[in-house]
C-alpha cells in the first residue's frame, strides 16, 4: 500500500511539472506510430496482391517445372518481406510494454482514482498496441499462407517428376511412316528459322557477332594457354616419363579434363552472353544456341575424361590398366554415347520450341535410349585386360553385370513404352557418370596430395622448396591445406551439376544456398554458414589485433618506460588472455549465437569442474595469483623442491623452469602456490655464498683464518660491504672446519666465485705447507682364484729362479754376519 501511494505521488509530481511536454511527446510518438502502421498496412496489402497473382500463376503453369521453381523463389521473397514488415514494430512494441509496466495496472475498486492523463495514456497505448498486433498478425498470416503455397509447389513438382518417369507412351504411332514426314517438315522449319536469323545477323549484326566471338575466344585462350604455361607439368602427361607416380597420373587426369572443359565452357558461355548483350539473339535462336552449347560441352567433357583416364597413346599414364586396343574402343563408345544423349537433348529443345508432334518426340527419345542401351551392353561385353598367358579377361563381375543391367533396363523400358524413364536413366549414365568419375578422380588426387611428404614431390612443391624458405614440415602442412581446398572446389563445382542432372532446377540450388547462408533451423538452434564465417573472421581479426597491441605495448610503451621484465611479462599475458577472450565473445555474437544459451553449457562445465577439473581450475587460479602477486618473475632463480633453475615462462596453467643443465621443467602453478618456493633474486640479485674448507689438526688456525680472509677480500666480485667473513665452524672428525662467507652483487655468479676461491685456497695452502686432510678409506682386498697353469715348463723355470734367489739371499746373510754389520732400516715416513 505504501509503495502504491509513493508511485501516485511520483505520477502527480511528473504531471504537474511536465504535463505540456509529456503530452506533446506522447502525441508525437502516437502520430509517428500511426504513420508506421499505415505504411506497413500498405506494404502487406501489396504483398497480398502479389501472392494472389502468383497463386493464379501456379494453376496456369502447373505443368512447367522451371516456372514452378521461379514462382517458388518469388514466394520466398514475399515471405521474407512479410516477416520484415512484422519485425519493424519490434522496438515500438518494446517501448509500449515498458511504458505500460511503468504506469502499472489501473486501480481496483475502492482504490484512489488515478489522474485522467494517466488513464488516457494507458488507453492510447493499449489501442496503439492492438493496432500494431493486428498488422503483425496480418503479416504472420500472409507468411503462413505463402508457406502453404511453397509446400503445394513442392508436391506439384514431385507429381510432375513421378509422371515423367512412370508415364507410358504408345509406340505404334511413334514408329509409323508418318514420323519420317514429320521429321522432314521439322527439319525444314528449323532450317528456315536458323537461316533467316543468320541472314539478319550477318547483314545487321556482323560486327557485334565478330567482336563477341573474338572476346570469348580470347577469354578461353587466356584460361587454357595461361593455365598450361603456369602448370603445364600438372596438366599434361610427359611422354618421356616411363614410370609416373600415382599422384602424377591422378593430377594429370583430373586437371587435363577440368581445365580444357572450363576453357570450352568459358568460350561458349561468354559467346552467348555477348550475343545477348548486343541483342544478336532472338528468343528461339537463344534457346537453340544454349542447348547446342550444352551439348558441345558435354561431348567435349566426356571425350576429355575418357582420354585422360585411359590414355590410348601413353600406356604408362593410364589410371585403369587396360590394353591399348580396348582403351581406344572405350573412348569411342563413351564419346558416341555422349553424342547420342547430347543430340537428343538438343533436338528436344528444338521440338519443344517448334511445336513438333508428340510422335516425333517419342520416336527421337526411343531411338536415343535404344542406342545408349546397346552401347552399354557393348562396353560390358568388352574384354579389356590381358592375362599372363595371353588370354583376354573381361571386366570385374560387379562392373560387367552393372553395365549389362543398365543397358538391358534402358532397352526394355523403351520397348515397353516408358520413354521418360529410359531417357532419364540414359542421361544419368552419361552425364552423372562423367561428373562422378571426374569428381572421384579429384578426390583421389586431393587424398594423394594430403599424404605425408606427397606435396613436396609435386611440381608446385618442388618449386616452393627451391624458391622459398619452406621446410618439409611447412610443405606437408601446405599439402593438407591444398587437399582441403581441392575437396571444397570439387564439392562446390560438381554437386550443383549432379543436382541439375537429377531434375533439380537452378532456382532450387539458389534457394538452398540462401537457406544455408542465412540459417538452417534445427529445433531451436539456427545454423548459418554466413554467420559462422563472420564469427570466424571477427575472431581472427580480434586475435591479430590483440597480438599487435601486445607487441606495441611491450616493445614501445613498456620498453621505453624501463618497466621490469617480469612486470612486462605479466601485463603482456594479461592483455593477451583478455583480448582473446573478448575476441571470442565478439566472434560468437557475430556468428549469431545467443550468449544466454550458453548458460546450460556453463552449468555443465561447472559440474564437470566439480568432478574432474579441480586440478585444471586450481592451476588456472594459481596462475592468475602468480601473475598478480608476482612472487617470482621471468629470469629469477628459484628453488621449488628438488627443482632449481631460472624461470623462463609463466602461463595460467604452468610455469616453465630451465635448470642449469638446460633441462626444461614444467611445474603446475598449484605446486608453486601451495608449497614453499625459494627465490634467490626476488628483491635483488644480492646474495651470499659459502665455501667450506678443512685443514689438518696441528695447523696454525690463525694463519689459516688470515689466509682465507685475504683470499676472500682479494676476489674482484666479492663485495666490500657487507665484508667477507671467515668462520671457524667446527672441530671435525678428521679436520678443523672453516667456512668462507662472501656477498656478491649478482648471486648468479656464485659458482664462478666459489670455483675461483677454491683454486686460490689450494694454491695458498700448498705454498704455506698447510695440509688439507682427506677421509681415510678402507682397502678391500679381493681374493682372486689363481688361474689354472697352462705351461708346465714356465712353472718349472719360475720355481728354479725362486730357489736360486733364496740361496743367494742366504749366502749374502752369512757374509754380512761374518763382517759384523747390521742391516739398514727404512727411513721413517
Amino acid at each position: 500500500m505504501l509503495l502504491r501511494l509513493l508511485r501516485l505521488v511520483l505520477v502527480f509530481t511528473l504531471v504537474i511539472s511536465a504535463s505540456p511536454s509529456f503530452e506533446a511527446m506522447a502525441q508525437a510518438l502516437g502520430q509517428g506510430s500511426i504513420g508506421l502502421i499505415t505504411d506497413q498496412q500498405k506494404v502487406i496489402q501489396g504483398l497480398t496482391a502479389k501472392t494472389d497473382d502468383l497463386e493464379k500463376k501456379i494453376q496456369q503453369d502447373g505443368e512447367d517445372d522451371a516456372s514452378l521453381v521461379d514462382i517458388r523463389l518469388q514466394l520466398e521473397d514475399l515471405s521474407r518481406a512479410a516477416l520484415t514488415s512484422a519485425l519493424v514494430f519490434r522496438s515500438r512494441l518494446t517501448e509500449i510494454n515498458n511504458r505500460i509496466e511503468v504506469l502499472g495496472p489501473p486501480p481496483a475498486a475502492g482504490q484512489p482514482q488515478e489522474p485522467d492523463i494517466v488513464t488516457g495514456e494507458r488507453q492510447a497505448l493499449a489501442s496503439e498496441k492492438a493496432e500494431i498486433n493486428a498488422v503483425v498478425a496480418s503479416a504472420q498470416n500472409l507468411s503462413i499462407r505463402i508457406s502453404g503455397l511453397i509446400d503445394k509447389i513442392g508436391n506439384m513438382r514431385s507429381a510432375l517428376f513421378r509422371n515423367l518417369l512412370t508415364k507410358r507412351y504408345v509406340l505404334s504411332d511413334a514408329l509409323s511412316p508418318q514420323v519420317f514426314s514429320d521429321a522432314q517438315e521439322e527439319y525444314a522449319n528449323f532450317y528456315k528459322a536458323v537461316s533467316s536469323w543468320l541472314s539478319f545477323a550477318f547483314k545487321f549484326k556482323f560486327q557485334p557477332i565478330l567482336a563477341a566471338t573474338f572476346v570469348a575466344l580470347g577469354l578461353a585462350l587466356v584460361l587454357l594457354v595461361g593455365g598450361r604455361r603456369l602448370f603445364g607439368r600438372v596438366f599434361e602427361a610427359d611422354p618421356a616419363n616411363e614410370d609416373p607416380s600415382y599422384l602424377s597420373r591422378l593430377s594429370v587426369a583430373f586437371w587435363s579434363t577440368l581445365l580444357p572443359t572450363l576453357a570450352v565452357g568459358a568460350f561458349l558461355g561468354s559467346t552467348i552472353f555477348f550475343f545477348n548483350y548486343y541483342n544478336v539473339l532472338r528468343g528461339d535462336i537463344g534457346l537453340f544456341l544454349n542447348a547446342l552449347a550444352t551439348a558441345i560441352g558435354v561431348i567435349f567433357c566426356v571425350n576429355r575424361l575418357t582420354n585422360a583416364a585411359l590414355e590410348p597413346r601413353l600406356p604408362n599414364w593410364r589410371l585403369i590398366p587396360v590394353e591399348t586396343g580396348p582403351a581406344r574402343w572405350l573412348v569411342r563408345l563413351s564419346t558416341a554415347m555422349a553424342v547420342v544423349i547430347s543430340v537428343n537433348t538438343f533436338l528436344s529443345v528444338v521440338n519443344d520450341k517448334m511445336g513438333s508432334p508428340l510422335s516425333l518426340t517419342i520416336a527421337r527419345s526411343f531411338v536415343a535410349t535404344i542406342v545408349v542401351g546397346i552401347i552399354l551392353i557393348l562396353m560390358a561385353m568388352l574384354r579389356p585386360f590381358r592375362a599372363r598367358d595371353g588370354s583376354w579377361r573381361p571386366w570385374p563381375a560387379w562392373l560387367r553385370y552393372l553395365a549389362l543391367a543398365l543397358g538391358l533396363f534402358t532397352i526394355i523400358a523403351a520397348l515397353l513404352g516408358y520413354i521418360g524413364l529410359a531417357l532419364f536413366v540414359s542421361l544419368q549414365v552419361v552425364v552423372t557418370g562423367t561428373v562422378l568419375i571426374t569428381a572421384y578422380i579429384g578426390f583421389l588426387s586431393a587424398q594423394a596430395i594430403g599424404e605425408e611428404g606427397a606435396f613436396a614431390n609435386t611440381t608446385v612443391g618442388r618449386w616452393l622448396s627451391t624458391h622459398s624458405s619452406y621446410e618439409d614440415t611447412a610443405l606437408d602442412q601446405l599439402g593438407l591445406v591444398v587437399s582441403v581446398a581441392i575437396n571444397l572446389l570439387i564439392v562446390l563445382v560438381f554437386l550443383p551439376l549432379i543436382l541439375l542432372m537429377w531434375g533439380f532446377q537452378p532456382g532450387d540450388i539458389q534457394a538452398w544456398a540462401y537457406k544455408l547462408a542465412t540459417g538452417i533451423n534445427i529445433g531451436s538452434v539456427t545454423i548459418s554458414v554466413t554467420g559462422i564465417l563472420s564469427g570466424i573472421v571477427v575472431f581472427v581479426i580480434g586475435y591479430f589485433l590483440t597480438r599487435w597491441f601486445q607487441g606495441w605495448l611491450d616493445g614501445s610503451v613498456m620498453a621505453r618506460g624501463k618497466v621490469d621484465t617480469g612486470v612486462r611479462n605479466s601485463i603482456r599475458l594479461a592483455v593477451g588472455y583478455a583480448g582473446v577472450a573478448l575476441a571470442g565473445l565478439v566472434g560468437i555474437s557475430a556468428a549469431g549465437i545467443d550468449l544466454s544459451s550458453l548458460a546450460l553449457v556453463a552449468g555443465a562445465l561447472s559440474l564437470g569442474i566439480g568432478f574432474g577439473l579441480q586440478n585444471v581450475v586450481s592451476n588456472f587460479v594459481s596462475g592468475l595469483i602468480l601473475l598478480a602477486e608476482r612472487p617470482f618473475k621471468v629470469g629469477d632463480w628459484i628453488v621449488a623442491g628438488d627443482v632449481s633453475g631460472t624461470v623462463k615462462k609463466i602461463s595460467v596453467r604452468a610455469t616453465e623452469i630451465e635448470t642449469f643443465q638446460r633441462q626444461s621443467v614444467i611445474l603446475p602453478n598449484s605446486n608453486l602456490i601451495n608449497n614453499a618456493v625459494g627465490n634467490w633474486t626476488h628483491r635483488n640479485k644480492l646474495g651470499r655464498v659459502e665455501i667450506r674448507v678443512g685443514v689438518a689438526y696441528g695447523s696454525d688456525v690463525k694463519q689459516v683464518h688470515a689466509i682465507l680472509l685475504e683470499i676472500a677480500r682479494s676476489h674482484p666480485m666479492v663485495l666490500k660491504n657487507p665484508e667477507p667473513f671467515v668462520l671457524f665452524s667446527n672441530f671435525g672428525a678428521a679436520a678443523l672446519e672453516f667456512e668462507i662467507r662472501v656477498f656478491l652483487a649478482d648471486i648468479m655468479n656464485g659458482s664462478v666465485v666459489q670455483n675461483d676461491i677454491r683454486f686460490a685456497v689450494l694454491e695458498k695452502f700448498t705454498d704455506q705447507h698447510i695440509e688439507i686432510p682427506s677421509t681415510p678409506r678402507a682397502v678391500v682386498e679381493v681374493n682372486k682364484p689363481k688361474a689354472w697353469p697352462t705351461d708346465d715348463d714356465k712353472i718349472e723355470a719360475d720355481f728354479v729362479e725362486q730357489e736360486q734367489a733364496k740361496v743367494e739371499a742366504a749366502a749374502e746373510a752369512k757374509r754380512a754376519a761374518k763382517s759384523g754389520r747390521k742391516p739398514r732400516k727404512p727411513d721413517p715416513g
